[in-house]
């Protein structure tokens, strides 16, 4: 939640209430707010707290947003800057054959690191907090994350299968009937 408020509240004070210096300081803290989730997770259950599906949430959450993160604040700046500061929009690629199935598994990577990151976090809570029958609560999370893992190897798949084809060309209308 930290990670929108600042955002948003660093963008709008950028762009909305022209305090660049301000805006830049809110932005600066988006990546710290991440830092200072994993040390509190890390230090919560290191101190004996009895580990929970929050736990949890907050390793798969970090490992998200450590591959996502710095998207998230490039298109939201994108956005923003459009909306408030003026920029003209830039076109939308359409994206068809070879260019459309790069993409789609570059994405689907991107998403597997994401995944190894938080298996990654998840298993190392559930060494610190002493093994499996204690860190049970945090293995939860590996359900859900590995199911959207194998979800969305349909997407790569099937835009390898069917990667579309490139646009028809516009005809010029004086030239037809020629």
């Amino acid at each position: 939640m930290l990670f929108w408020v600042f955002l948003v509240g660093g963008l709008a004070a950028r762009y909305a209430a022209d305090r660049r210096l301000l805006g830049g300081a809110l932005l600066v803290c988006v990546p710290l707010i991440d830092v200072v989730l994993l040390g509190a997770t890390v230090l919560s259950v290191r101190d004996g707290a009895e580990p929970t599906v929050w736990h949890g949430l907050s390793a798969a959450y970090l490992g998200i947003t450590v591959v996502y993160g710095h998207r998230t604040v490039r298109w939201a700046d994108a956005k923003f800057a459009r909306r408030f500061g003026g920029d003209a929009s830039p076109p939308s690629p359409r994206l068809y054959g070879r260019a459309a199935v790069v993409d789609a598994w570059k994405s689907w990577f991107r998403f597997l690191l994401a995944y190894a990151i938080s298996v990654g976090m998840i298993f190392g809570l559930v060494v610190l907090v002493g093994g499996p029958d204690k860190g049970a609560p945090l293995l939860v999370w590996l359900n859900p994350l590995t199911k959207v893992l194998v979800y969305s190897l349909l997407w790569p798949v099937m835009t390898t299968l069917w990667p579309g084809k490139a646009p028809e060309p516009v005809q010029d209308k004086a030239g037809a009937g020629d």
